[in-house]
């Protein structure tokens, strides 16, 4: 098969990408650069079954071109759909960027998908989508859904429309909610801003907040495991799946010490006295993953062994030896 992976030089897609190449299938990747790097993807540029290129698939005619220019790899069967703006922040200072980058790309994607006949949408939605819930715990089919962030809000108007999609004209959608993740290539996220902080001044460390918001976080291996998991065995036109640990996450502080603990001993933790890092920040949910259970999928790692695992990783990233 040929699969389109839009926004795949980031972060999870570098690991899809792989997992996909491995089986045996082709993919046409696509990204703006907004987040990722053409170095996510070198590794993959030699095999005759992987096409890389640059476009903003904000840009409708853009698109079309670049899909245009990769046919020689026959005719795509699959889109797994991750391309979108992950800086919340960035978003909610600009509510522009999260409607063209997160918003826009999936209604564009549809479009495409629907002139070429592409049967099948895998879609990276989020956690984000339920907004503060406080311990509520989190299902899918929690409801109402009132994010607080621009990012939420997209990535919920995304999957409506994806699913307005399916009764129209796709084949069959699946909307994957991710809760943090980590590990490589870090590209944003706690742990990078912590150990980019450290590494500027060893002696102290200021984290946004009080340190009491505590989330669920799971190694991006695992995510990936997870998502090609559920494909085949999911038996609905159009259904959705929290990914995640099966614990109550972990501490905001407790990252803290840990990336002290790796990166910097003996640095002075400085708290904020909010229980918010920034506006939009989702500070504490209780995260539900029993429908993944029964499905037959569970992870290896809790959030404090994955949020550990990813601070040696990201430690050795942008400190390579």
């Amino acid at each position: 098969m040929t699969i389109l992976v839009t926004g795949g030089a980031g972060f999870v897609a570098n690991t899809l990408v792989d997992s996909i190449l491995s089986r045996g299938d082709s993919v046409v990747c696509l990204d703006n650069l907004c987040r990722g790097t053409s170095a996510n993807v070198a590794r993959f540029t030699a095999k005759n079954s992987f096409r890389f290129s640059v476009v903003d698939l904000a840009d409708l005619d853009a698109f079309r071109s670049c899909l245009d220019s990769h046919a020689d790899l026959g005719p795509i069967s699959e889109v797994w759909h991750l391309a979108a703006n992950s800086d919340i922040p960035a978003g909610i200072a600009d509510p522009s960027v999260d409607l063209r980058d997160t918003f826009m790309t999936t209604f564009n994607v549809l479009r495409i998908m629907e002139e070429r006949k592409i049967g099948e949408l895998l879609f990276a939605s989020s956690s984000a989508i339920y907004g503060d819930l406080g311990d509520q715990e989190l299902t899918e089919s929690t409801g109402p859904l009132f994010p607080i962030s621009n990012y939420g809000a997209m990535k919920l108007a995304s999957e409506a429309i994806i699913t307005a999609a399916v009764e129209k004209f796709l084949g069959r959608a699946l909307l994957f909610r991710f809760p943090n993740v980590v590990g490589l290539p870090a590209t944003h996220g706690v742990i990078l801003d912590f150990i980019r902080r450290l590494r500027s001044d060893p002696d102290h460390l200021d984290v946004l907040g009080d340190g009491s918001q505590r989330k669920s976080y799971l190694h991006v291996s695992e995510l990936v495991e997870a998502m090609l998991f559920i494909q085949p065995r999911a038996a609905k036109k159009v259904d959705a799946f929290n990914i995640g640990p099966t614990d109550a996450g972990i501490f905001v502080r407790d990252i803290a010490r840990e990336t002290v603990a790796a990166v910097a001993p003996g640095a002075r933790l400085k708290f904020g006295t909010d229980n918010k890092g920034w506006v939009g920040d989702v500070p504490r949910f209780a995260y539900s993953t029993a429908k993944l259970s029964a499905l037959g999928w569970t992870p290896k790692l809790s959030s404090l062994e994955a949020v550990r695992r990813a601070i040696g990783e990201i430690n050795g990233q942008e400190n390579p030896p």
